[in-house]
């Protein structure tokens, strides 16, 4: 099993009625979805809306969320940033509170060459060298891709141990295996390809639906592990409904929208995010019903 395991929740951030970061919501959280089937629990991703965080609100997260579940999952930070200084500093900040790896998400609205992606990514990873760190590739996110070539440079350096695919793109995955070491992990990024991926050669997938069907992502991953591709493939086809459910608009608009309907006290989205509209929840509660998950 790589570093971080197989199945990764990309955890959201509850919120109180006043929109302030609930604290002893996301202890509850993140022990449930250790309890239900996750190894780690991404912390300020994208689904945790780290665009509306303050530094101190997710430095806060970190501790609180290492604190529930330490020993039980690993915690990995969300410390990317589009500032390659200030992605450094939070990345420190990670290091010295004790998680076990940082998410360095593509820099954003720059749209830096695959030079200074290089250059961005080695920096982070030399100033924090005894800190395990992620690569995220969301070029949808984003607006810049990294290509193979450049994880393949990156992951010569000592503590780049993986990479969050979201791209969608099968033949980069596929690229990237071919010019990678086993011992480089590759995750998907995307629920709905974490089948498709396994078969060529990743390890497991940063979820969201691991909210709701965290057990089952890992009995499918188990599964196709094992050789019971029939098997897997028919969790994969059941769950799909859910997967596509999750991103009928911006995440995590749906997935906060689940938690709710599921009776999670997990608030709304901050803004720009809106909550989600009546025909989302009608549709969220119409497919968790048939899921057997209310």
């Amino acid at each position: 099993m790589a570093i971080f395991g197989q199945i990764l929740t990309a955890m959201v951030t509850p919120f109180t009625e006043t929109g302030e970061v609930n604290y002893s919501m996301a202890e509850q959280l993140a022990v449930h979805l250790v309890e239900h089937g996750s190894n780690g629990i991404v912390v300020c991703g994208t689904t945790g809306e780290s665009p509306t965080l303050s530094w101190d609100e997710e430095y806060q997260l970190f501790q609180v969320v290492r604190q529930a579940v330490s020993g039980r999952a690993k915690v990995i930070a969300g410390t990317g940033s589009n500032s390659t200084s200030e992605a450094i500093i939070a990345t420190q900040e990670a290091a010295k509170l004790g998680l076990d790896g940082a998410l360095l998400v593509v820099p954003y609205y720059n749209k830096p060459p695959q030079e200074g992606l290089y250059e961005h990514f080695r920096a982070i990873a030399t100033a924090v060298p005894d800190l395990p760190t992620m690569l995220y590739n969301v070029p949808g996110r984003t607006g810049q891709n990294i290509e193979p070539a450049t994880v393949a440079r990156l992951a010569e350096i000592d503590n780049i141990v993986s990479i969050k695919e979201a791209s969608g793109d099968l033949d980069q995955v596929s690229q990237i295996r071919r010019l990678t070491s086993p011992e480089f992990s590759i995750y998907s990024g995307d629920d709905s390809l974490t089948l498709p991926m396994l078969a060529v050669g990743a390890e497991g997938v940063v979820s969201v639906a691991s909210h709701l069907v965290g057990k089952s992502l890992l009995q499918m991953i188990e599964a196709f592990r094992s050789g019971q591709t029939q098997v897997a493939t028919t969790i994969h086809l059941q769950l799909l409904p859910l997967f596509k459910a999750l991103f009928v608009t911006a995440n995590p608009i749906p997935v906060k929208a689940a938690l709710a309907i599921q009776g999670w006290q997990v608030g709304s989205t901050r803004l720009p995010l809106p909550p989600a509209p009546a025909a989302v929840n009608n549709l969220l509660r119409e497919t968790l019903k048939d899921l057997k998950l209310l």
